[in-house]
């Protein structure tokens, strides 16, 4: 291939430079109008990583795959009626304070069980509560929440129930065609930038409907248009199946039921993962249940028949023994969650062990007592032996 001309290559720097300071220039003229760091090289960036908030459950964090919520995101949570869309939403809402966050929850079905949400884990007495008179109202006190910074999930329940204030105002049976899509729309719109900007995560759970006249394909749909469709980095899809019946004296009797969460949208890592938890009634979604299943899986606990053990310690007979091991024993717990969680990846492993690292006396410094002095060679190599 030949070479370019001289003349040419000359040309291009030439230009090359110009552009370059054209460019700077450009920059400097829109950091001055619009402030500092208004635009930057994505490079530059002190945080690159999204930020992820726990769930509140293991197998949704698994299944998000970033390891929980990611922050400054919008989440969509919807699914049929008692499938435990609020559940999922309240766990979320007691991880936020458990990590020393702030939460609000703007209950526009005016719905919210203190007493359940206590239960869950939520801190009621901190947890912000608004019940709004129109979904102008909700939308706008969401808004100045999200603005302020200060707050770090607010939960909206729900989209379906955030009536316009032109509906509210006029009569029933008045056709109202498209105001809450329009009211959703702008309410992305503003909030989009604001939550993004502040970290604050957003979730807003919503119900189903159904297209009139669809003969082909699935008829459900989620009301509110199609704009918080878009505008959601998360979507997840909630679904009760199976009942989970008591033990003992309570055999006959319904205590939960097996849930199907389906992330049918991820912004932040692959999607379409599926996670099945447990729903007890009054409970919540069972923890001890979620970890035996999965730590099972990973043969971090070991079955054999009907006993779990874990570190060829025997925890129980059956799962709800074993589930009861695991409640009486946090710390036990905690280390299998965090086991579980550097597997998949959520979490980074521990610093490389040094087991296995042969080592000469003779390479080793060591003092005979705590206020000897060591002097050490900087040219050679320092290897320190550290006595348990």
């Amino acid at each position: 291939m030949a070479k370019k001309p001289k003349k040419l290559d000359e040309i291009s720097k030439k230009f090359g430079a110009e552009r370059e300071k054209a460019l700077n220039d450009a920059l400097k003229l829109i950091e001055k109008d619009f402030g500092k760091g208004s635009i930057m090289r994505l490079g530059e960036r002190a945080e690159q990583k999204v930020q992820v908030m726990s769930s509140g459950s293991l197998a949704l964090d698994i299944a998000l795959g970033s390891g929980g919520y990611p922050k400054g995101r919008i989440i969509e949570i919807y699914g049929p009626e008692s499938s435990g869309k609020t559940t999922v939403a309240l766990h979320a809402v007691a991880q936020a304070q458990k990590e020393g966050g702030i939460a609000a929850f703007i209950d526009a079905e005016h719905a919210l069980d203190p007493a359940y949400a206590a239960a869950l884990g939520v801190n009621i007495d901190e947890l912000l509560l608004s019940q709004p008179d129109s979904g102008e109202q909700g939308l706008e006190i969401a808004g100045k929440l999200i603005d302020s910074g200060a707050v770090d999930l607010v939960v909206v329940d729900s989209v379906a129930a955030l009536v316009p204030r032109a509906e509210i105002d006029g009569d029933i049976g008045d056709s109202h065609v498209g105001l809450q899509a329009r009211m959703m729309s702008q309410a992305m719109r503003k909030l989009g930038a604001s939550i993004n900007k502040t970290k604050t995560i957003a979730i807003f759970i919503n119900q189903l409907r159904e297209k009139v006249g669809v003969m082909f394909g699935n008829p459900e749909t989620t009301p509110g248009g199609r704009a918080l469709k878009f505008y959601a980095s998360v979507r997840l899809d909630v679904r009760g199946s199976t009942q989970i019946k008591g033990t003992g004296d309570q055999k006959d009797t319904n205590v939960g039921k097996e849930t199907k969460i389906k992330v049918v949208k991820n912004k932040v890592a692959p999607p379409f993962k599926e996670a099945f938890v447990e729903i007890m009634y009054g409970e919540g979604i069972s923890k001890t249940g979620e970890l035996l299943k999965i730590a099972s899986d990973l043969d971090i606990i070991k079955k054999a028949g009907a006993w779990y053990s874990y570190k060829d310690e025997k925890i129980g007979q059956g799962s709800e023994n074993a589930k009861k091991y695991l409640a009486d024993n946090p710390e036990i717990f905690d280390e299998i969650d965090h086991q579980v969680r550097v597997q998949f990846g959520l979490i980074d492993g521990e610093e490389a062990s040094v087991e296995g690292v042969e080592t000469k006396k003779d390479d080793v410094v060591q003092a005979d007592s705590v206020n000897e002095e060591v002097t050490l060679d900087l040219g050679d190599e320092l290897e320190i032996e550290i006595e348990e």
